[in-house]
């Protein structure tokens, strides 16, 4: 499956959005659940609607967290959507409590000094850091929020968000991206973070 972008289908998550985005963009990419064609892409996405148990429970049922953690350590182009960013992390308190794939250092837990819960509705951008996945992005750029958890603090964080307490909005380590938000549902951020991705695949 030579260059072509793997977008993780676990079996839980609306990606009709993200599908149209990427065909918008002329992406080569394939949607499976097997973890053979997740090994065999450049990159991969995983995106995630849903609770983080559940979503950790399908990808070991299909042996994909093994996939997702191969792709990573091969150095191949990963991104992380909503609940497919909070499982990189090493686990959460959402349901009782749940073990997450520990790719990146940090817990995943409920709001706390939020105004209200979920999260939803448009929200800025502080950039924390640099990185090419939030090249052209400024700091003020508008998302899209849909959550009841976060991740408070992290090492990874490139871009944070207030909302009653600053959480991580966008995460990045070496070759792993995420986003709290869907940005295929971003408007002109959440393009530019989508083509910052397929550019950074294309050159991997």
């Amino acid at each position: 499956m030579a260059r072509t972008i793997a977008v993780i289908d676990y079996g839980g998550g609306n990606v009709g959005s993200l599908l149209a985005a990427l065909e918008r963009r002329g992406a080569s990419f394939v949607l499976s659940g097997e973890a053979d064609e997740v090994l065999a892409a450049h990159a991969a996405i995983l995106p995630g609607d849903g609770a983080f148990g559940a979503t950790m429970d399908a990808l070991r049922e299909r042996g994909l967290d093994a996939a997702v953690r191969a792709t990573v350590a091969a150095g191949r182009p990963f991104l992380g959507i909503c609940v497919g960013m909070q499982v990189l992390f090493d686990s959460s308190d959402e349901y009782g409590g749940a073990a997450g794939l520990g790719i990146l250092p940090g817990e995943v837990r409920r709001f706390e000094s939020a105004p209200r819960v979920p999260h939803m509705g448009w929200n800025e951008l502080t950039i924390e850091a640099r990185h090419p996945f939030v090249e052209g992005v400024p700091s003020g750029a508008w998302a899209y929020f849909l959550h009841s958890y976060r991740v408070a603090e992290s090492d990874a964080t490139i871009a944070s968000c207030a909302f009653g307490e600053r959480f991580a909005a966008i995460v990045a380590r070496d070759n792993v991206m995420a986003t709290q938000f869907h940005p295929e549902k971003s408007r002109t951020t959440g393009a530019a973070l989508l083509d910052n991705f397929l550019r950074i695949a294309a050159a991997s």
